[in-house]
């Protein structure tokens, strides 16, 4: 899968957008319809909001899809991973991920979604598989 990274910039908030990490939860749709808009191309339109409201939103992906590019930022020293209902693990906080051998398949960042079915095709990180299977756990 590509794991490339789009960078959307506001005069005060840069909105970095990982595809390969996106489970659809539309949580960005929900908050900014008129920022996120996933029929158009572009489908951001980083100054339809302001930079407050953009953060707040993006700050509620629940798999660290979306993210803000934080200048001169100090790393976050508590990670919290919960369990959702049906779906995937959330991982919040800092963290890097590696795979059996020791490489890094995931920067470090502050927001993922990992599968829990078994079924994503982007494993280890959600693809939102478990709505189609019909998982429950």
């Amino acid at each position: 899968m590509d794991k490339k990274v789009i960078e959307y910039k506001h005069k005060d908030v840069t909105v970095v957008w990982q595809p390969h990490l996106c489970i659809h939860a539309a949580k960005c749709v929900a908050g900014a319809p008129e920022v996120f808009r996933p029929k158009e191309k572009p489908w951001v339109d980083i100054n339809k909001a302001s930079a407050e409201k953009i953060t707040h939103v993006v700050n509620h992906c629940p798999s660290g899809a979306l993210s803000i590019k934080k200048e001169n930022s100090t790393s976050i020293n508590k990670t919290e991973i919960s369990v959702t209902e049906n779906g995937p693990f959330l991982v919040k906080g800092s963290f890097q991920i590696t795979d059996k051998s020791g490489s890094e398949i995931s920067s470090p960042g502050t927001a993922v979604a990992l599968c829990r079915c078994g079924a994503s095709n982007n494993k280890p990180f959600c693809d939102g598989a478990h709505k189609r299977n019909g998982f429950i756990g």
